[in-house]
């Protein structure tokens, strides 16, 4: 940092250093204490240099600087509980102020708890100044800032000619806040320290955080932003609304948990697939690696997917956006929350609707007059999405008595075309299915006593799911009827209008006690109970009762212990677990050839445990390890089937997985050439009982078939340059993923690859950033993003000759963005035109289904 910023810097330092009061720094903690004493004193021991020294690994500045100034101070809120405790501190912070003297980032330098971290942080970002200048220029700087909250003095008592008042007459004293930085004193800024996604990231959790801040601005949806991380792949069954694959580490389906935070997707309002999940409503995507957090209640076996929503809530703030783009593409969202800061009192609506045509041009083998294949190009005709949803919260936040206490209610729809087949060889003209949610919960968080956290939700779901294939149309590959059935059913030559209900109740549990500042106990506990029926309103002999009217019920608990240790000054961390999985399942099974059914019972108990450990070198370098042997019980549908195709089974039992990470991280911020970031991660899976839908033409049903290894690499890294101006990201992961049963139905198979699943793929992008075009506070930026995937089998390797095997072909795809970000006021507003797939490339995915080709789109963006 620059001589002049220190020199100021160091006259605050020995100041306030010397009237650091003892009676506040007895009532912190004793470690904190000693830790934050040594790095004040050697703070200030560095401000006393009559020569101050640049930065570790940034280059000196040049002389002529001007520090930035502050124009307008901010008042910090001293903590309520701290207050009443009678505890002082000192914030000590490292933020950065831009050309436009905004404060763009601030990190705490030693963290000292009891809220001021929080406090003060929300007082800088608050702060406004003059930026520094070199040689009359704007710059962008980082400085030094630091923070006092003090109670005040007693004041002194005078001898009135009257008597003084009784004790019981006479009002406490209020404490003051924390005096505002004076305009003559431009180091007074103040941060807390890192955000929760950098939290998690660096924690010894198996975690890798995306921020969605860029992607909010893009045509992207919620599965391309995935797709865009080191160790997931996603496949799609057509465009925008189809169904999707993610394959996290190998493992894929139902092996990956899915939560808005915290709470199962499907439970909060989005059962149809995270991929639709709106992005412009989630602030980051915490994507879990095999190893899964006890506070989810999650029985996954692959890993996790958090969608966090924004929880740092100021006054009044809302966004909207609208999309509009090729094959009849329409996305809209909007979201408004206020928070009023005397009462506490939280409010926050959201909303979104989606529709696409997804009349996309595909190839496809169609016959002409005479009945011969030859491959034609045609657009989709029947594969129409739409999707709406409205979400409400109100409740407190940040009161003595509850940090958080919640009521949402949301309602959602949406509704598919169904085209084709899964492998794309024959066409559907009216087949259409649609699922309607609706629900609630009460959400209630607080920390007790500053050592027992607690964190309890719980909630109702209700879906409805819709069915229909009534046409007795032939359709062709042109929309055309040439012929007519003799029965209707598109699908399986009988008519199907049926409806599913599932009602679900559930809860998350989740309880804490900081036994001491470095190690803490946490116990979750999560039941989720669900209720199904349904009924088929054509069927096929009307005397018999109808297997859809079957009850099914499905209690399933999942508990953890764990337990967190920090040690060495923190540079070590370990988390060890256990983990308990219980499932009751009851069904009425119809008995053959008659209308009499039985109610057919399945218990199931299962134990898993792990351990998760991160080591920091140094500050800039850590390494994790981790391991769980991991559980996921059977689903409603693998359990009871869906009534119609696929057949109950309630001898299912869950499938495990002993799951291994090894990995290290770099993180070196702040040199004369910018910032760099590394992440390699090692891992194995080694999965058994893997439950697989088998079947024929007519009859399908889930079994455990199967036991499968998957080990593999995933790496990541990246550079962003000085001032954000240029900045390069990529990713690469390669997973075996195998076959290592060697009985049953898979046995002649023993050692093949997993088939129609990506192995080899990567990812890039770069991105150019100008500021200050037609006035000071505007962006242009520009990205490019690449994703290359390696050729794939669509079968199993070892059947048949290689000449003659079905192969989904190498893809290599572009996309490009062009914003534009103005601030008007207090507005902040985005335009952004993009064009994907920009070389037309025919992109396939899971069976061969094609993606959308070249397209365009135009996006807008609201923030107030």
């Amino acid at each position: 940092m620059v001589p002049e910023i220190m020199q100021l810097l160091s006259q605050r330092s020995l100041r306030s250093t010397d009237r650091v009061s003892k009676r506040g720094l007895r009532l912190l903690r004793p470690c904190r204490s000693v830790f934050a004493g040594v790095v004040f004193a050697l703070l200030a021991h560095h401000a006393r240099s009559a020569h101050a020294q640049p930065w570790p690994g940034r280059a000196s500045e040049a002389p002529a600087v001007t520090p930035p100034e502050l124009l307008e101070a901010s008042e910090a809120e001293y903590p309520a509980e701290a207050r009443a405790e009678g505890i002082e501190a000192t914030v000590v912070l490292r933020i950065d102020v831009d050309v436009e003297g905004r404060v763009t980032r601030a990190e705490v330098h030693v963290p000292v708890g009891f809220g001021f971290d929080e406090a003060a942080k929300a007082a800088a970002l608050r702060l406004r100044f003059a930026p520094a200048r070199r040689d009359g220029q704007p710059i962008a700087v980082r400085i030094l800032h630091r923070y006092d909250f003090r109670l005040p003095e007693p004041a002194p008592v005078e001898t009135p000619p009257a008597p003084a008042p009784s004790a019981s007459e006479a009002a406490p004293a209020a404490p003051a806040p924390p005096a505002p930085p004076a305009k003559d004193a431009p180091m007074e800024v103040t941060v807390r320290g890192m955000t929760e996604g950098e939290r998690l990231q660096s924690s010894a959790q198996a975690v890798h955080v995306v921020d969605t801040k860029l992607a909010k601005r893009e045509a992207a949806d919620m599965g391309e932003v995935l797709a865009r991380s080191e160790g997931v792949s996603v496949q799609r069954g057509g465009g925008l609304g189809s169904s999707m694959r993610l394959s996290l580490n190998g493992l894929t389906d139902e092996q990956v948990r899915f939560f808005l935070d915290g709470v199962p997707l499907e439970l909060s309002g989005y059962p149809w697939g995270i991929s639709n999940v709106p992005v412009n409503l989630v602030k980051r995507v915490e994507v879990y690696r095999g190893v899964v957090p006890i506070r989810f209640g999650a029985d996954a076996l692959g890993g996790a997917v958090n969608l966090a929503s924004d929880t740092e809530v100021k006054g009044t703030h809302g966004a909207a956006s609208y999309q509009i783009g090729s094959f009849g593409t329409h996305r809209t969202t909007l979201g408004v929350q206020t928070l009023d800061d005397e009462t506490g009192l939280f409010a926050r609506v959201s909303g979104f609707f989606d529709h696409a045509d997804n009349d996309y041009p595909i190839e496809v083998d169609a016959p002409d007059k005479q009945g011969r294949l030859s491959t034609v190009t045609v657009n989709r005709f029947h594969d129409a999405y739409s999707a709406w949803g409205a979400n409400a919260e109100a409740g407190f936040v940040r009161r003595p008595w509850a940090k958080r206490l919640l009521v949402r209610a949301f309602v959602a729809d949406y509704s598919k075309e169904l085209q084709h087949n899964p492998v794309m060889t024959v066409p559907y003209g009216e087949v259409s299915y649609d699922r309607m949610t609706a629900g609630g919960s009460l959400r209630y968080e607080n920390v007790f006593a500053r050592s027992f956290p607690v964190d309890v939700v719980a909630g109702y779901s209700f879906a409805q799911t819709n069915f229909r294939d009534l046409s007795k149309c032939i359709y062709n590959w042109y929309g055309n009827c040439i012929g007519q059935r003799q029965r209707a059913g598109e699908l399986e030559n009988k008519p199907h209008d049926q409806v599913v209900w599932d009602k679900s109740v559930y809860a998350r549990a989740n309880a804490g006690w900081r036994i001491h500042p470095e190690h803490t106990v946490r116990l979750a506990v999560a039941p989720t109970y669900t209720y199904r029926t349904g009924e088929e309103r054509t069927p096929l002999d009307p005397t018999a009762r109808d297997p859809l009217t079957a009850s099914r019920r499905l209690l399933t608990v999942v508990s953890g212990l764990e337990e967190t240790s920090e040690f060495f000054e923190r540079r070590l961390e370990n988390i060890v677990f256990v983990k308990d999985y219980y499932q009751v399942a009851r069904a009425e099974q119809p008995l053959t050839g008659s209308n009499v059914f039985n109610e057919r019972p399945r218990d199931t108990h299962q134990v898993g445990f792990g351990d998760a450990v991160r080591y920091r070198f140094v500050q800039w370098l850590y390494g994790k390890a981790s391991y769980e042997y991991a559980t996921r019980l059977p689903t409603t549908t693998e359990t009871f089937g869906d009534g119609v195709l696929v057949a109950e089974n309630l001898g299912l039992e869950p499938e495990t997985s002993h799951n291994v990470n090894v990995g290290a991280t770099v993180d070196v911020r702040d040199t004369g050439i910018g910032d760099f970031r590394a992440d390699t991660n090692g891992f194995l899976r080694a999965a058994d009982k893997l439950i697989v839908l088998l079947g024929n033409d007519r009859n399908f049903q889930y079994q455990n078939v199967y036991s499968a290894r998957a080990l593999g690499v995933e790496t990541q890294g990246g550079w962003t340059s000085p001032g954000e101006y240029l900045a390069l990201d990529g990713n690469v992961t390669y997973v075996d993923f195998r076959n290592t049963e060697n009985e049953g139905t898979f046995g002649a198979f023993e050692g093949d690859r997993i088939p129609n699943r990506p192995y080899f793929f990567a990812n890039g992008s770069a991105r150019v950033l100008l500021r200050g075009l037609a006035s000071a506070r505007d962006e242009l930026s520009f990205v490019w993003n690449t994703r290359w995937v390696h050729e794939f089998y669509r079968g199993w390797e070892s059947v048949g000759a290689k000449a003659y095997k079905q192969v989904i072909p190498a893809q290599l795809t572009h996309s490009a963005a062009l914003t534009y970000l103005t601030r008007p006021g207090d507005l902040v507003l985005t335009f952004t035109a993009e064009a994907q797939n920009i070389t037309d490339r025919q992109v396939f995915d899971f069976f061969g289904v094609q993606r959308p080709g070249r397209a365009f789109y135009v996006k807008t963006t609201l923030e107030f």
